[in-house]
């Protein structure tokens, strides 16, 4: 109102408490997740049923059933997701929206039965891995989860490990490892794209994209100067503008996905029309007829992300000194941004573990610790040895052979230390974060084993 009254621009300085009031967080969630497996261990039945807060001035959809329908087959799949209607702050979109607290409750699960039965959980995933989607019935486009699996187990060293929890020491420390799959949905949404065959023999590329601070414009260039056959030195991207056309947002692990299918398809076009030798020569694209909607194959992105930690029985601190993540994203185009992508969801997912929670007045609904001496991140020092690498892959439904990787770098990463914990400690955690107090205080109190 006041930039309209004066017609100048408005700056708006906000305390760090208002910050956190008027910033949406991940909404909690209560899951309840049921698994019946037979002595061989294959799986027969998976419940998922997820409950999570919503605040009757949003519409949103925490998707944590997701994984369960996807990553292992069995003859009986059921998912229930509640939304429960609560006077809080609207919830949002947070890295890996409902497959990041769905991978905890379904890979913790899924490594207790492998307890159960005496199994490895490696190798209790690897009997499980369905030829088609188990729920839809599709095929998947392109599958790498068991590369995923095999060659960071190889990486990490697992097959050196005991199954035997709290059996590993180093003086006061108990020291565990664990694992998890996950997978993220994968696809294009439409958007516009104009790409101009200049006079002096450049190319001016232009699509609605929006860089934040993810290398969109780094990645874009190399995109389109591999469709037109030119080095980058050519080409000129224009992004961040709501002139150049409707374009997917950055968003949803979709967004270069989608800006590349529209410059691809563009520059497809033009390399048509270069012949014409009047200059400059403009071909535009809008992707929207282009897309299939319901292309008739599950496609998704993969990982298996491998955690090491270190557990004070004493205290109760839980540190993380190795994590290692492997991925099945399709082509990377840009080994160094897709590198950086999936360490930065990494780190995130290790806060979330460890760190990130959001403390209520359960009388006001209000935040209570709404600063950084109350909301604990990851610090530099809580960051361990971080190591990411890629499968061969390639997503044959798209004409750039890639998938999106924002958000799979976050999915799984809780999960695996959260299991990682169990094999230091014992117990089990089912509440994130992994405080010190819930690591002291045992899922049963008359456990012998109980950290």
């Amino acid at each position: 109102m006041a930039s309209e009254r004066f017609g100048r621009p408005v700056r708006v300085v906000m305390t760090r408490a208002q910050v956190f009031e008027a910033t949406a967080s991940r909404p909690p969630t209560d899951q309840l997740v049921r698994i019946g497996a037979d002595a061989d261990g294959l799986l027969r039945a998976i419940h998922h049923r997820p409950a999570y807060a919503l605040s009757p001035l949003a519409e949103y959809i925490e998707w944590c059933t997701e994984q369960a329908k996807i990553l292992y087959a069995a003859p009986a799949i059921r998912t229930q997701l509640t939304a429960v209607p609560l006077d809080i702050l609207p919830p949002a979109s947070m890295r890996g929206p409902g497959a990041t607290p769905g991978s905890f409750a379904l890979e913790s699960a899924i490594d207790e039965v492998a307890e159960r039965l005496d199994l490895d959980p490696l190798e209790l995933r690897l009997r499980n891995q369905p030829v088609v989607g188990p729920v839809s019935g599709l095929p998947f486009s392109s599958r790498r989860l068991v590369s995923c699996l095999r060659e960071g187990a190889r990486r990490f060293g697992w097959a050196t490990r005991d199954r035997r929890p709290r059996v590993r020491r180093e003086g006061p420390l108990l020291v565990g490892t664990g694992l998890a799959a996950t997978s993220f949905s994968a696809g294009v949404f439409p958007s516009t794209a104009s790409i101009t065959a200049e006079a002096d023999g450049t190319f001016t590329v232009s699509v609605g994209a929006s860089d934040i601070g993810t290398g969109a414009r780094t990645v874009l260039t190399a995109v389109a100067a591999d469709a037109l056959g030119v080095g980058t030195e050519r080409v000129r991207i224009r992004i961040g503008d709501s002139d150049l056309g409707m374009a997917w947002g950055a968003g949803g692990s979709r967004g270069t996905t989608s800006w590349s299918f529209a410059i691809i398809e563009a520059a497809r076009e033009l390399r048509t029309r270069l012949g014409d030798p009047a200059r400059p020569v403009t071909a535009t694209v809008d992707t929207t007829t282009m897309i299939d909607y319901q292309p008739g194959r599950e496609r998704q992105t993969y990982s298996a992300v491998f955690a090491e930690v270190t557990v004070d029985p004493s205290t109760g601190e839980v540190r993380v000194r190795r994590l290692l993540g492997m991925f099945a994203v399709g082509r990377v185009i840009n080994p160094l941004l897709a590198r950086s992508q999936v360490i930065g969801g990494m780190i995130m997912g290790l806060s979330m573990a460890l760190h990130e929670e959001t403390v209520r007045d359960p009388r006001t609904g209000r935040q209570t610790n709404g600063d950084f001496a109350g909301y604990h991140v990851a610090a530099h020092a809580d960051v361990p040895d971080v190591e990411a690498d890629f499968v061969p892959d390639y997503e044959p439904q798209d004409p750039s052979g890639f998938n999106g990787l924002g958000e799979i770098g976050t999915a799984g990463t809780a999960a695996a230390i959260a299991n990682a914990v169990w094999h230091a400690t014992g117990t089990r955690q089912r509440i994130l974060p992994i405080r010190l107090d819930r690591v002291l205080e045992p899922a049963d109190p008359g456990a012998p084993d109980a950290a």
